[in-house]
This record gives structure tokens, C-alpha cells and sequence, in this order.
């Protein structure tokens, strides 16, 4: 099933003495403005490459990582590899430490009909344009996506436990979380991942405008190549592969902002009344507590006034998308159906390039922008459970845009990853 590959890494030069920490960036849907001027402020960090600024940022990004790479800012590691990433994190209100253990490599960018990477949401137009023109003209992987395997014996966590004790990156990133990098160069252990992926589908946990930019880059070289191999370097994609049967994946809920409605409080709550139990509450700081664990129950925060909205159950069954029911069974999918649909006027497809709705994951920021009066009205919803991301998948549909926050992210800048065919390791014979 899941073709993957080692990869030789382009890497900052560890002869130049940069703090890594100092390179390092948050992923280009999850950076704040205020997060990139300061970064951008220092010239070598990776944030010129992965969310570059300008009139022309992809043209920008490439003559800069032709720069880097004439002057030795960056250099190609000269062994293939497979780079062992681990994150170790807490969550609010624990003491507990958690680690995500996974790998970095190559895999193919296969499209979604072959059923060998599966997606679980849907993605917005105009962030997956950017991604395809910038690895267009880059012609590099900035930044790993984020797919699962599943793995109920954890044939692989004893070879990455063993790397992980010879660091080549540890660092502090800014989630909070410990970021350690290693790599394993031994042939027989990097077949052994190979064999391991190979009878495999992989579920895209985070990245999928990403993945969808690298998918319809290889469709269009495909095109224009009438001696296309499959083994062409623009073929693959970069990816951060960890298990799904690890108990410390964790998934975060996303909450919906919207900037303004053209109805009045009462006349919203009015159209909202048929479909939900609408319960004030005194509180807005506890609208994440009061729901849950509960199905089909949000928090709404409408102009400084707080409720609790729960889905009457026997009006479920009007949902009519055609979708599957493992689908129509999310809250997500209740949420965009009864409210932006029946409530807001805003259909399905259109949903994904509505104006003015945006997406936060920090609860008590959601409460700030309603407070300061720019954006009317929050939706707060509970998170997305591991089982619900696999049974969604192996539907075959995919859950509302933004449904799922992986936590934590990757970083950007530990390593970047080419498809220029002079710098890719296409054949596994020719890696190992």
C-alpha cells in the first residue's frame, strides 16, 4: 500500500553555529501575524522559506533557497535517512508528560481515489493554491504533514527509541514543547520501516492543504511528462508518520468565529429554537465545561451573552447530505448543518469560502474577540475522537474544513526536503 522513502535532508550547517532554536517556525496555517514579523526579523529563519511575505512570496522563497544553498546556509545531509522526530508535551491542568513518537520521510503523493492515504476534512481553495505554487517554485518541503498508521504490535518504537538517545536537535518551540530530532542511517532498520508501511493505508491526521499542493504538483508534472516513471522525485511528499494506537495522540478542539450575521440576537436565537435546547449561562469562561463529553452540545457566546446549544435528538434525522452516517453522527457536521446551513443560509460547499468565519483553538480567546467587539458571535465545540477521525476515513468522506487540531504541531526548520531530481533519492534500491 503506503510506498515511503528515506530522504537526504537539507539541514541548517552546523558549522555556522546558528541556534536552531532560533530557525525553527510555526506551520504556515497556525503562525500569528505578530509571530511572523518578529521571526522574519531574523534572516535565517525558516519562515522565509515556509510562509515567505512580498508581492512575489513563492518567487521570493525560491531565490532565497538558492542563496542559502550557494552560501552554505543550508547543505544536504549525505546519507539517506529516516529522521526520528519526538515531542514531549503537558496539557493544561496536568502534571502528566506526554510524547508523540513518530518518523520523517518521503511518501508518495498518491491521489485519494487510490485508497492508500485517506482524508478526514475538507480543505479551503485558496490556502491549497498557495501551497502549490510555492512548491512550485521552490521545489522543497518545508515542513513535514502529519499521517497515522496503525500499528498495534509497535514494530518500530524500539529502533526510534534507540535513535532518540543521539539527538541531532533538542529544543523548546513555541507550544511549549520539547522537539527532539535524531536519524537512523542503518540499511536493514530503514528496510524494516519500509516493509513495515508497505501493507499500509495512512490516515492524513494535519497538513492536507499541503498534501493537496503536492498532489496536484505531481498531477500536473505527470502531464507534461510523456516518459513519466512514477519514481520521478516530484512523485513524493514529506511526512511525519507516527502510530494510532499510541495512547498520547492527543486531537484539540477547533472553534468557530463568526465575524458578523445579518440578523439581530433575538432573531438568531429565534431560528436556532426549533432545532436546539437553547440554556442561558451566567458564566462564558465555563461554556467549554458545560458541554463536555455531551453529543451534539456547543457553547455560544453571541454578543457578550453566554448559552448552552444541545441538539433535540429526534431532529437529527432531517441532516440531508449525502453523506455516510458515520459522518452525519459528528458534532461538527451538526454544527454545520443546523446552524450555518438552516439557520445561517449558508450551504454545504459554500461553507468552505464563507466570509468572515474564521477558526480558534484557544477557548478563552474566542471569548476575548467576541468581548472586544470584533467578531459577533463563537461556537464552541467539543474535540474529535481518534475512533471518529478512523471510522470518518474509512467512509470515505470527510468531516467539515478544520475539524481536527493534532496536538501538538510540527515545527518548521529542522529539516526541508527536495524534489529537484538532482537532489532527490528516487529509487530505494539507489537510497539504501
Amino acid at each position: 500500500m503506503a510506498e515511503i522513502l528515506p530522504l537526504k535532508a537539507w539541514r541548517y550547517n552546523d558549522d555556522l553555529h546558528l541556534n536552531i532554536a532560533e530557525l525553527t517556525s510555526p506551520l504556515f496555517d497556525v503562525v500569528s501575524e505578530r509571530q511572523r514579523e518578529a521571526l522574519y526579523r531574523n534572516s535565517f529563519n525558516s519562515i522565509h522559506l515556509s510562509v515567505p511575505y512580498g508581492e512575489k512570496p513563492a518567487s521570493n522563497a525560491a531565490l532565497l533557497l538558492q542563496t542559502w544553498k550557494k552560501h552554505g546556509i543550508l547543505h544536504q545531509d549525505a546519507l539517506p535517512g529516516i529522521y526520528v522526530y519526538y515531542q514531549y508535551f503537558q496539557l493544561p491542568g496536568s502534571d502528566k508528560v506526554y510524547c508523540r513518537k513518530g518518523f520523517i520521510c518521503h511518501i508518495k503523493a498518491y491521489d485519494w481515489s487510490e485508497n492508500v492515504l485517506l482524508r478526514h476534512e475538507n480543505t479551503i481553495p485558496s490556502a491549497v493554491n498557495d501551497r502549490i505554487e510555492l512548491l512550485e517554485k521552490t521545489q522543497l518541503n518545508s515542513s513535514p504533514t502529519h499521517g497515522l498508521y496503525t500499528d498495534p504490535e509497535f514494530i518500530l518504537e524500539k529502533y526510534m527509541d534507540e535513535s532518540i538517545k543521539s539527538p541531532i536537535y533538542e529544543t523548546e518551540d513555541y507550544q511549549g514543547v520539547r522537539d527532539v530530532l535524531s536519524v537512523i542511517h542503518d540499511h536493514e532498520v530503514i528496510k524494516l520501516f519500509l516493509q513495515t508501511l508497505q501493507h499500509k493505508q495512512v490516515l492524513l491526521a494535519d497538513g492536507h492543504h499541503r498534501y493537496e499542493g503536492s498532489l496536484e504538483y505531481r498531477k500536473k508534472m505527470m502531464q507534461e511528462n510523456p516518459d513519466h516513471t512514477g519514481f520521478e522525485a516530484y512523485n513524493y511528499h514529506l511526512m511525519y508518520l507516527t502510530n494510532s494506537e499510541h495512547d498520547d495522540l492527543r486531537i484539540l478542539p477547533t472553534h468557530r468565529l463568526v465575524e458578523k450575521i445579518e440578523l439581530t440576537d433575538e432573531e438568531f436565537l429565534q431560528k436556532l429554537a426549533p432545532y436546539f435546547v437553547i440554556t442561558p449561562k451566567e458564566d462564558p469562561y465555563e461554556l467549554n465545561e458545560v458541554i463536555l463529553g455531551k453529543q451534539w452540545a456547543f457553547g455560544l457566546y453571541l454578543s457578550g451573552n453566554a448559552y448552552k446549544l444541545r441538539l433535540k435528538p429526534e431532529i437529527h434525522e432531517l441532516i440531508n447530505w449525502e453523506i455516510p452516517q458515520q459522518v452525519k453522527d459528528l458534532d461538527l457536521t451538526v454544527l454545520h448543518f443546523f446552524v450555518f446551513e438552516k439557520v445561517l443560509g449558508v450551504y454545504q460547499e459554500a461553507q468552505r469560502k464563507m466570509p468572515g468565519l474564521s477558526y480558534e483553538r484557544n477557548f478563552t480567546a474566542c471569548i476575548s474577540k467576541v468581548n472586544s467587539g470584533t467578531t459577533r458571535l463563537a461556537l464552541i465545540t467539543n474535540e474529535v475522537s481518534m475512533e471518529q477521525v478512523k471510522r470518518v476515513c474509512h467512509s470515505g468522506a470527510v468531516m467539515p474544513q478544520k475539524s481536527t487540531f493534532f496536538y501538538p504541531k510540527v515545527i518548521c526548520g529542522y529539516l526541508f526536503s527536495s524534489i529537484k531530481e538532482d537532489e532527490f533519492c528516487s529509487a530505494t534500491a539507489a537510497c539504501l
